[in-house]
């Protein structure tokens, strides 16, 4: 993270703290099991170590890192049990909310989507991986929330944030993000023709992928993080 990489800093410190740890979590700076140096993090930063504090309480409800005494907050390291868990409790839920969104999505709605996908690319091709995690986290909640269920979605979306120091594992490999393109231009026709299975079927495979992926990392065959690979 360079100052001039840094987007306009939101109202408050604690906000502004909340987006760059995640940015640099999704991004792949901050990796699973990373400690987190709070003294270094805060003068990186420029804040103070009190909304420091309070970013790290509010990852650590999230389930996105952990506090360990005498140790203090690291980035969550999961296992793959608890990978294919979350991921397969995803597919229950979302296959309910892209179920309801698909009856009552408009063809404005898949244009929305059409757009974010767009942005999903571009830092795809620029193998920007934080950019892309977010365009990419974008377009899925744009068509979750179609659903009319904010419960649902709400449950969603803390399923997403224990995996998302993840993220940056999967998206670093190019022929992953090529995919990931692919599959989003499947679920788009498939809205287009209010095709609810297809779409529920398509996104199934979209995770089933990164599961995969995910399974060579930890099997020692960690994807390339290089752009251009």
């Amino acid at each position: 993270m360079t100052a001039g990489d840094r987007p306009r800093r939101p109202p408050t410190a604690q906000q502004f703290v909340l987006e760059e740890i995640r940015r640099a979590i999704t991004g792949g700076e901050l990796r699973p099991g990373t400690p987190i140096r709070q003294d270094a993090l805060a003068a990186h930063l420029g804040v103070s170590r009190v909304p420091l504090r309070e970013a790290l309480k509010i990852l650590e409800g999230e389930g996105l890192v952990t506090y360990q005494v005498h140790r203090g907050y690291s980035v969550v390291s999961l296992s793959m049990d608890d990978l294919r868990e979350v991921y397969r409790i995803r597919e229950i839920l979302e296959a309910e909310a892209v179920r309801r969104a698909a009856g009552a999505i408009t063809g404005a709605d898949v244009d929305r989507l059409e757009e974010i996908q767009l942005d999903v690319e571009r830092a795809g091709e620029a193998g920007d991986v934080a950019a892309m995690a977010a365009a990419n986290r974008l377009f899925h909640f744009t068509l979750f929330e179609r659903s009319g269920m904010p419960r649902l979605v709400r449950h969603i979306r803390l399923l997403w944030e224990a995996t998302d120091a993840y993220r940056s594992l999967y998206y670093g490999d190019h022929e992953n993000r090529e995919r990931v393109n692919h599959e989003h231009r499947t679920v788009l026709a498939a809205l287009r023709d209010r095709d609810a299975g297809k779409a529920i079927a398509s996104l199934d495979e979209h995770r089933a992928h990164a599961v995969a992926a995910l399974e060579l990392v930890f099997a020692g065959g960690e994807p390339s993080t290089d752009p251009d690979a």
